[in-house]
């Protein structure tokens, strides 16, 4: 049943706007207000696109105090019909937000894009895979709500197939349960596949800097949107040409965000979205002989045994027990609860390896 806040055929269905969205948005349209998704945001300001146009409004009405609360690319909000300066009066419940930890030492989060559907995770094959980098990355999609799909960019660099088979496998084992497309915005390789994945939904698209998202996203969107420049043959490292995040409409249907490139991406209590990535291993741990069982020494380990037994790259642990360690750091920093929990069990396991040691030396 078509909402009868909007008609079949309103402006904003090309950005993903829907029956649900017109039933949230009831009440501010009740009160004159306008919706619109945010395209843009910089500097406490933000391109809206709305059913009379891109309108440039002010975010300072809904910036809290908390940095996840603030007004980001890709939100549904309420705008001022009017104004000077016009104002975001709200945005919408978010269906699902893609959250870093910020840089600072004061360990806040910070979303990069809401209301997201898929995210493209693009790694560039004019470098070596690193494949860590890629399941932190996946890490973070799979928490977000959002499907991951990796996509190796600059496809064309590798003409052997063979080659590009084993590097295309190589990354299915770091990503178990997500598509890994190889693509090359240049010849065009594997970009319909990709926009069939997408069409439909509204993507992200994240990578380091050089990876050659804005490039993918011309490709994707058939014309000369984003500003590209050259990576670096030493590195393979490009500059920062992507310096907001930008909401794109894709001509095949569904809607783009691209990102300027991360050096860094934290995680930000993503525990859920690490089991998912080493899913294999959680489903290894059942089997442990002890429920707690941490995998580093203790007897009846299903995943050591399958370590030893060649069935689960050693690699692929270290990556788990890094990622477990550096969110399990996060979320303690802002959960006084969770920091007493962790250093009585820090202190209880300290007690038994103690306990241990002395009973093997025959104390």
């Amino acid at each position: 049943m078509t909402s009868s806040v909007f008609p079949a055929a309103h402006p904003l269905q090309p950005y993903g706007w829907d029956d649900a969205w017109a039933d949230e948005f009831a009440p501010y349209d009740a009160e004159g207000l306008l919706a619109g998704r945010v395209v843009r945001v910089d500097r406490g300001q933000c391109d809206v696109v709305t059913a009379d146009g891109v309108l440039r409004a002010d975010t300072a009405f809904v910036t809290p105090h908390d940095p996840l609360r603030v007004v980001c690319t890709g939100d549904w909000v309420a705008v001022e019909p009017a104004g000077h300066p016009r104002y975001v009066r709200a945005y919408l419940p978010r269906r699902t937000a893609f959250v870093r930890s910020t840089s600072s030492k004061r360990s806040e989060g910070q979303i990069l894009a809401a209301n997201v559907d898929h995210v493209v995770v693009a790694v560039s094959l004019a470098v070596e895979l690193e494949l860590g980098r890629i399941e932190r990355f996946l890490a973070l999609a799979w928490e977000s709500g959002a499907h991951p799909v990796v996509v190796l960019t600059k496809a064309d660099l590798v003409p052997d197939p063979v080659t590009l088979g084993h590097l295309v496998q190589d990354v299915e084992t770091a990503a178990p349960g997500v598509a890994v497309l190889a693509v090359s915005a240049d010849t065009g390789e594997g970009l319909d596949v990709l926009a069939a994945v997408l069409s439909g939904g509204t993507t992200v698209l994240l990578g380091q800097s050089g990876a050659g998202k804005s490039t993918l996203a011309n490709a994707l969107i058939g014309e000369y949107v984003m500003d590209v420049q050259a990576a670096r043959d030493v590195d393979g490292k490009g500059r920062h040409t992507t310096t907001t995040r930008n909401l794109l409409a894709l001509p095949g249907g569904g809607v783009l965000i691209d990102t300027p490139g991360l050096r860094g991406v934290g995680l930000w209590d993503a525990e859920s979205g690490v089991g998912q990535v080493f899913s294999e291993i959680e489903e290894l741990a059942a089997d442990c002989r002890f429920h707690d069982c941490a995998h580093v020494a203790e007897p009846g380990c299903a995943v050591l045994t399958a370590v030893e037994s060649g069935a689960l790259p050693e690699r692929r642990l270290d990556s788990y027990r890094k990622l477990l360690r550096e969110n399990q750091r996060i979320v303690a920093k802002t959960d006084v609860r969770l920091r007493a929990e962790i250093r009585r069990d820090w202190k209880r396991k300290g007690a038994e390896g103690k306990a241990a040691m002395e009973a093997k030396r025959g104390r």
